[in-house]
């Protein structure tokens, strides 16, 4: 989105993934795609030159990878495992392997049996819902790129080489990328393309540079040298500014920056309200490495743990070992606090041999998630064994995503006794108190969640997916994703009819969509009377500080004066206006994204 302010200015709007105010002179870097202008039949004296031309190009992007892992600075080295995934990437069978037995079986050039391997991975993760995992196919497409840069003989510039003050310009950046800026030199980037939980927003969170994405066409408007303004707290980006514009975005820059030394000081404080209500910030995570981050921000726990990572990285079924390890170094690192392990949240019809998931001709309403583990119930066993075994070494809970009713919630606890049963014979320990929560992410679970309660010990409201499937949006169509509204009259009803089951039920209800980090959305949610909240670990300390500057009080009453409100626009506009008197507290009026 573009606005014309002048002959020669401009400004653009796209997704803020890590915070800050920076002016600065635009640098491009071309990360565009390569382009596969030549489809092929190859000879079969070919063949064989074929494989070594892809397993070379194969070699010189583990190299570049492995230089990248080790030129990280010392601060976010943390994130190294981001790296490894993607070096994980390349010697995975459905990678590698798939396309050398392309080239040798089909007879095709190399750029073109690649093209079909990420085709095919590309499959696997559209039966995928959950936007935080689909979005790791991100990572996938940037290894290809990288290696067909390399088959098609084009030198990819190294960003760690960049010695002057510059502001990144590009198509889109790599987590390779963004793990050689030095942010001594580059003071943020901007791009076309990109997500808010992608790899590259983490790595440029950590690295404390703004980062705006999802410009759509900004490396066609922006010039070598032009000056910018990055907002990396609301999404905006200034081209070409006048010097008013200039000296006003100086002063917010100074304002925030006083913001964030403030807020790093008390992000380990509790977040308990000025009238003395206490609300449990914990951290969503997907790798055993990020827990480590979510301490040193705050967290006090995690209240999502993703595990599907380990079940997407190979063709290959982990094995209960490998998933306990996992599991146990997770606990014993966050105890005494908890951590919340929900279950496989995949979808498919086989699950044997190879990673192999149908097609259907709407998964996000097909076998996926509880329905696909009830089905494949060795696979379900063999992860729960492994939760239950971590569970002797620290606070573990089991969370159960997608349950639609209450014979869901009985089947897996039935599992679940006959799991514990035979480590009762075998004299394995595990936590015999362990907590069993579901998600609330379908209507119907809504509809019965006084129900649900009695059989549960904690709801987890998954907003992401709730909205969808109650407004019928799909939000990454980009005809309908504007209709996405969290603050849609039915959606906030929604959750006030969880929390009302909930406490009917006498059990505790978090919520861990993306509703949780969203600063507009924190009073509404203290008044609704979430017990827990769960983010982003970088959200943690805004959010935190956030709630110690409200009144459980006034939450309370604001929430009635909300439900008197009969649009998602008229709903916002009173919430915009109701945290006028925090936003001098939380770095200035463009904290929050109008």
């Amino acid at each position: 989105m573009t606005d014309q302010t002048s002959q020669n200015a401009a400004k653009l709007y796209g997704i803020a993934v890590s915070s800050g105010i920076i002016i600065g002179k635009a640098h491009l870097v071309d990360r565009s795609r390569v382009r596969i202008l030549y489809q092929y039949l190859i000879s079969d004296e070919q063949v064989k030159k074929e494989v070594e031309r892809f397993r070379c190009a194969l070699d010189k992007t583990k190299d570049q990878i492995s230089t990248a892992k080790s030129r990280m600075p010392d601060h976010i080295k943390k994130h190294a495992f981001i790296l490894d995934t993607h070096l994980m990437i390349l010697d995975d069978t459905m990678f590698a392997e798939a396309t050398i037995n392309t080239i040798l079986e089909e007879k095709i050039n190399a750029e073109w049996a690649l093209k079909k391997s990420i085709q095919n991975i590309g499959e696997l993760f559209e039966q995928i819902d959950d936007p935080y995992i689909k979005e790791r196919f991100s990572d996938v497409e940037s290894v290809a790129e990288r290696i067909l840069r390399h088959l098609a003989g084009k030198n990819q510039d190294s960003l760690f080489d960049i010695d002057d003050r510059v502001i990144i310009v590009a198509h889109d950046l790599s987590p390779a990328d963004t793990s050689a800026l030095n942010p001594g030199k580059i003071m943020g980037f901007i791009t076309d393309v990109g997500g808010r939980t992608s790899h590259t927003a983490i790595m440029a969170k950590s690295l404390k540079i703004p980062a705006v994405v999802a410009l759509e066409s900004v490396t066609l408007q922006v010039q070598e040298g032009n000056l910018l303004i990055v907002n990396g707290n609301n999404g905006e980006v200034l081209i070409n500014p006048d010097d008013e514009t200039i000296n006003r975005y100086q002063e917010m820059q100074l304002q925030y920056e006083r913001y964030e030394s403030s807020i790093v000081r008390v992000s380990h404080l509790p977040a308990e309200t000025t009238d003395g209500h206490r609300i449990a910030t914990m951290a969503n995570i997907e790798f055993l490495e990020e827990v480590v981050m979510a301490k040193d921000h705050g967290a006090e726990g995690v209240g999502l743990y993703r595990t599907e990572f380990h079940f997407l990285r190979s063709d290959t079924l982990p094995g209960e070992e490998e998933l306990f390890e996992d599991y146990k170094q997770v606990a014993e690192i966050m105890a005494p606090e908890p951590v919340t392990i929900r279950t496989l949240d995949l979808g498919g019809d086989k699950f044997s041999g190879q990673l192999e998931l149908s097609k259907e001709m709407n998964p996000a309403l097909g076998l996926r998630a509880i329905r696909f583990c009830l089905k494949e119930r060795g696979i379900f066993r063999g992860q729960l064994r492994a939760i239950l075994r971590a569970s002797a070494y620290g606070n573990v809970k089991i969370l159960l995503p997608m349950i639609s009713g209450l014979q869901e919630v009985l089947d897996t606890r039935m599992i679940l006794d006959e799991v514990k049963e035979d480590f009762d014979g075998l004299k394995i320990p595990y936590d015999r108190n362990i907590k069993v929560g579901v998600m609330i992410e379908v209507p119907s679970a809504v509809a019965v969640a006084d129900v649900l309660a009695r059989h549960v010990d904690f709801f987890s409201i998954g907003t992401n997916d709730l909205i969808q499937y109650a407004l019928a949006i799909d939000r990454i169509n980009e005809h309908v994703a504007y209709m996405y509204q969290p603050f849609h009259p039915a959606i906030l009803r929604m959750i006030r009819q969880v929390v009302e089951g909930a406490k009917k039920g006498g059990i505790s209800v978090a919520l861990c969509g993306e509703m949780a980090e969203d600063p507009l959305c924190t009073f509404s949610l203290l008044g609704l009377g979430i017990d827990e909240l769960s983010m982003n670990s970088m959200g943690v300390p805004l959010i935190k500080k956030l709630i110690r500057s409200m009144s459980m009080a006034e939450a309370k009453a604001d929430l009635e004066k909300i439900f008197q409100l009969d649009t998602a626009s008229t709903v916002r506009e009173f919430i915009l206006k109701r945290m006028e008197p925090f936003r001098s507290d939380l770095g200035g009026k463009n904290l929050f994204r109008q």
